[in-house]
């Protein structure tokens, strides 16, 4: 293949028309959208007045002449001493706003300080690195993580000024500990949360409350921080910021920054030739391995190309396949790419951004690793194997392509669909990508199985008053939470509050990615190195016996489960299928439910439910998508009291829309898989953070019902969040389903890797006209309709 210059604005396009097989002529055939993002120029401001001349000087020598309109705004916000958000695009260089005002105060005052919480190590590094490398003096920054040794942290407690950290280390070391910390907490100017779209679900929810135990000891140590919150561009980022930390913020959204032009293109596999899955499903091409097929292509063409797979062993394999195509294209090239298995060490990125700038090498197979945190500029071209979870890190991606902005250079992205209704619904629906800002972090920090052991922790720090109980929720919120920790001796109440009755910190027994009813501990067998835990209502499906397990890109394959002990033993392994689990379950409404009849035959609502699960087996899959076989399983019931939302439609109704009696249990069978499919679209969550059931006839509602519900204890807010947008999320559904090519249903429309059930009966047709019926009903309701409903058994 002859080299195209990437200055050219459709070279790089043009180079899917020579990615071909045997079996695929051109991959221009599978292309269902190409955006065009056209470069946009950079907006200037002049330097803050208030900032002192030796730190304008130092960044003017590190290469930024003037900051952005953007990062003016934010830091002049801060420096008056308001909350801010800062909510700008990927590489947009949010990361000034924040250190202008910060650095001016710590520079002002030696005693002063700052504290600065990452989703990532690799990030907290990268900042680091970047305020070491002014040499400002004065400015003391260190790492407070698990990765520091014991002499750093010590360090760090006793004289840095700049304290870069994580939720984690928060919550375990600086709150449990707040009295060795009372010299930062007395003076603590800034709080500055990074990433903070990151923080969703039952982490979110606890990081809100870590966020606000953090403020609360700051208040009592006589300081009151600002807080300066740094997010990529979202729906309403000043509504998520003062639900996340508990206070009004104000949002800077007015990107300034230039953009680089890049073509950004959707692309669905096509079917495997003579392959079927479960039930004869047609079975697509994978996407790694597409993805691989494009890398070397690109590679071949002069193009410098990353690809973001989902784990280590995939971005091995992407790797490898793209060095074996490359052996035939353009042989001198083999060397050239890599798989990123570098970890987080320091060195290993700073070896991986010099090996790309120099040209040594041109292709590089990663996971999330090198989202962030990694000075990686200039790429031609990256590729997007799967939806990684939310938009924003989608962009994340995408971004790393073209980040020097120059205007005659065009960049590429190209995101390849899984065979997965979430994957080939944005393909087919690019507005959904390019027409709307990233979904806001949806968090619950009322989840009484989240707030209680918050609130323990924060009794542990200093006793609960009547104002910190506000500053938690309201006593309407947090009073019957605070009655059932003294009910059950966690608090005692005293005149002036409620104190926490144990010796010690509750703090390590508080995982802030669980959500409450207990850990199971996943070890190592043979160094009996602990890896992680996992809530044990999650860990019979997420690590029974024969699950392969992947931790930070490593896979390990579960030797035993011991829910007794709590504990789920591993051993490293690299076997060629991933495993998903199979479940059965039932679902009891309890309680009294927010209910909305919609016309006379449809009913919609949300409230708490009690789901009954048992792991029945698994199935094993190649990369390719292949079943291999499922393995049977003998697993004990769990229980979980959790939150859904759920519609009815009235069997008469079904029935007058031309479906059968037979066909109601494949029609709603069919509408749940692809809900739970596309909720994560929505609500920010992953498929396995829900669940669902669908049945003909529901013992508490009567009718013909379908429930979607969080798959934690008290809720994520994933299912309340399903509600609030009910209409726009079963429309993207029905379109989903609609639009799928396949004839009678596959993974990409109504099969569920889960279902213990295993996919019987479905049925695609009817799962159109079911989700029809509560759409039309919904639209043609008035907003008056709601109601309590009271659908217990």
């Amino acid at each position: 293949m002859s080299p195209v210059s990437p200055a050219d604005p459709d070279g790089l396009l043009a180079v899917l028309n020579r990615c071909s097989t045997d079996e695929v002529k051109s991959l221009t055939s599978f292309v269902t959208h190409v955006e065009q993002l056209a470069h946009r120029p950079g907006r200037s401001a002049p330097w803050p007045v208030w900032i002192p001349e030796n730190l304008r000087v130092t960044f003017l020598t590190s290469g930024i002449g003037a900051p952005w309109t953007h990062q003016a705004e934010a830091a002049d916000l801060a420096h008056t001493g308001r909350d801010v958000v800062i909510a700008t695009g990927t590489a947009s260089g949010k990361s000034l706003g924040y250190l202008l005002p910060v650095l001016t105060a710590l520079l002002a005052d030696r005693r002063a300080c700052a504290l600065y919480l990452s989703p990532t190590k690799a990030l907290a590094a990268d900042q680091l690195g970047f305020v070491e490398s002014l040499a400002l003096s004065g400015i003391r920054a260190a790492c407070y993580d698990g990765d520091a040794a014991v002499a750093d942290r010590d360090w760090a407690r006793a004289h840095a000024n700049w304290i870069l950290t994580n939720p984690d280390m928060l919550h375990r070391g600086v709150l449990a500990g707040h009295q060795r910390w009372a010299r930062v907490l007395r003076r603590l100017r800034y709080v500055v949360v990074d990433e903070c779209h990151a923080y969703r679900g039952v982490f979110g929810s606890h990081v809100a409350l870590v966020l606000r135990r953090l403020i609360r000891m700051a208040r009592r140590y006589g300081s009151d921080p600002v807080v300066v919150l740094a997010s990529a561009t979202s729906a309403e980022p000043a509504r998520a910021a003062q639900r996340l930390v508990g206070r009004p913020f104000v949002a800077v959204t007015d990107d300034g920054s230039p953009r680089p032009g890049a073509d950004f293109v959707l692309f669905e596999p096509g079917f495997m030739a003579g392959s079927s899955g479960e039930m004869g499903a047609p079975v697509r091409r994978s996407a790694p391995s597409e993805a691989a097929r494009m890398m070397a292509d690109l590679v071949a063409s002069g193009a410098r190309t990353l690809t973001f797979v989902r784990s280590r062993h995939g971005a091995e394999q992407t790797a490898l396949s793209a060095r074996r195509r490359l052996a035939d294209v353009a042989p001198a090239l083999v060397d050239s790419v890599a798989a990123y298995r570098g970890g987080y060490l320091p060195e290993d990125r700073r070896e991986l951004e010099r090996a790309l700038g120099s040209g040594e090498l041109m292709g590089v197979a990663s996971t999330n690793a090198l989202e962030l945190g990694v000075d990686i500029a200039g790429l031609d071209a990256a590729v997007l194997a799967g939806y990684p979870g939310t938009l924003a890190s989608m962009w994340q991606q995408a971004g790393r392509a073209g980040r020097r902005a120059d205007a005659g250079r065009r960049a590429l992205v190209v995101f390849v669909a899984r065979d997965d209704p979430l994957d080939s619904y944005l393909v087919h629906h690019p507005e959904t990508v390019f027409g709307r800002p990233v979904e806001a972090a949806v968090t619950d920090p009322t989840n009484p199985y989240i707030l209680g052991p918050q609130l323990a922790c924060a009794a542990a720090e200093r006793h609960l008053t009547s104002d910190d109980l506000e500053l938690f929720g309201g006593l309407a919120v947090v009073g019957p939470v605070v009655a059932d920790l003294v009910a059950r001796g966690v608090l005692r109440r005293r005149p002036s509050g409620y104190y926490f009755t144990e010796p010690g910190h509750p703090a390590d027994g508080v995982d802030l990615r669980g959500g409450g009813g207990g850990q199971v501990a996943i070890v190592e067998e043979d160094s009996a190195r602990l890896l992680g835990t996992v809530d044990v209502g999650r860990a019979p499906a997420a690590v029974h016996a024969g699950a392969v397990h992947l931790h930070r890109g490593e896979s390990y394959v579960v030797q035993s489960l011991d829910l007794q002990s709590g504990v789920a033993l591993v051993r490293a392994d690299r076997p060629e299928w991933s495993t998903i689990a199979r479940s059965v379950s039932t679902v009891s409404m309890t309680s009294v439910h927010t209910g909305r009849t919609c016309g006379s035959n449809v009913r919609v609502g949300m409230g708490p439910v009690e789901v009954t699960e048992q792991v029945i087996g698994y199935l094993r899959r190649r990369p390719g998508g292949e079943l291999i076989d499922t393995i049977g399983l003998d697993m004990p019931r769990q229980t979980l009291s959790t939150r859904a939302v759920w519609y009815t439609i009235g069997l008469d109704t079904l029935l007058a829309a031309g479906l059968s009696e037979a066909d109601v249990p494949g029609s709603l069978h069919a509408a749940e898989h692809a809900a739970i499919g596309l909720l994560p679209l929505f609500a920010g969550c992953d498929r396995s953070d829900i669940g669902g059931l669908s049945t003909a006839l529901h013992p508490d509602t009567g009718e013909p019902t379908v429930i979607v519900y969080d798959g934690y204890p008290g809720g994520a807010g994933f299912a309340e969040r399903g509600h609030e947008v009910l209409v726009d999320w079963l429309t993207a559904v029905r379109e989903a389903v609609l639009g799928c090519g396949c004839e009678t249903g596959c993974p990409s429309c109504v099969q569920s890797p889960k279902c213990g059930n295993g996919n019987h009966p479905l049925d695609k047709a009817g799962a159109v006209v079911a989700l029809g019926l509560v759409i039309g009903a919904l639209a043609a309701a008035e907003p008056a309709d709601h109601a309590r409903v009271r659908v217990t058994g």
